[in-house]
């Protein structure tokens, strides 16, 4: 009875199919170029973290925790995490992940950051963005890999770009929420001493929407972390690789032992970056 309506298909699959083969048709070079700087940047972090002994990593690792908690607790806690997942043989995986999740961190901050500044400016801009920004985290992360695929190839690139589109939401909210939080009291007292839009939004506006700007970042860390195994579908390496081949080969003790050095490896990024304003 509802034949009319199945016969004629929407062609949303065929319209999508149709883009990506247009970019890919003439936009190839522009997509290598951003390959090769993502790949620099992703070999830079990796050879930062694999080159010292990891005892040197490990105790960096806890100087930044007591940089940034002031609190010897947590930089005994990040060098023990780290001792164990050393133990568990799992230090290598844990270095190509964090490469990928710092590398994600310091695309989605470089670009979520200044957007969410520029929309909470601009309310109507946010208002006509938010539907996208909802469907960047809504769509199946699989879908992703993709248009990576296709348009990087495989490798870590690709698991950066699907990590990025599928993270980037939160660094954009969280900007947009901490600027356009800050009382009218505090802008109107930095116009009556004459200040700038430029030094209102460094002295005043970043300031106070630091710990929200933060809160963004941690959430960039933890997003990212859990692109790790996905990212595996693709060729990036890292702790995705025991957790794929545990689910091959139903491995219990393997998946076992790489889900929970993951966890471990969540655990001490968020105790390191809960940073407020004091």
């Amino acid at each position: 009875m509802l034949n009319f309506i199945t016969d004629d298909k929407i062609p949303v699959g065929k319209a999508g199919k149709a883009v990506f083969d247009w970019m890919q048709a003439h936009m190839s070079g522009l997509f290598d170029a951003l390959s090769n700087i993502l790949q620099f940047v992703i070999d830079w972090i990796e050879w930062a973290l694999q080159s010292p002994p990891p005892l040197v990593v490990f105790l960096i690792f806890a100087a930044l925790a007591w940089y940034l908690q002031r609190s010897w607790k947590t930089a005994l806690f990040v060098f023990v995490a780290l001792l164990f997942i050393l133990n568990q043989g799992y230090w290598q995986a844990t270095t190509e992940s964090l490469t990928l999740v710092l590398a994600a961190c310091v695309v989605c901050m470089g670009i979520g950051v200044p957007i969410g500044i520029f929309m909470a400016h601009r309310p109507r801009v946010f208002q006509a963005t938010s539907p996208i920004l909802d469907l960047m985290q809504t769509l199946p992360t699989f879908v992703y890999l993709i248009p990576a695929i296709v348009l990087f190839g495989i490798g870590m690139v690709p698991g950066l770009i699907a990590t990025v589109i599928f993270v980037l939401p939160a660094p954009i909210r969280m900007a947009h929420l901490g600027i356009s939080s800050t009382p009218e009291a505090l802008l109107e007292a930095a116009t009556a001493f004459g200040a700038s839009k430029s030094q209102t939004l460094w002295k005043v506006e970043l300031p106070y929407a630091f710990p929200q700007i933060m809160v963004g970042l941690n959430q960039t860390i933890m997003l990212s972390l859990s692109m790790v195994v996905i990212s595996t579908l693709v060729g990036a390496d890292g702790l995705g690789v025991p957790v794929v081949r545990a689910l091959g080969s139903v491995n219990t003790q393997l998946g076992f032992e790489s889900g929970f050095v993951i966890v471990v490896v969540a655990i001490l990024l968020d105790r390191m970056l809960r940073v407020t304003r004091k």
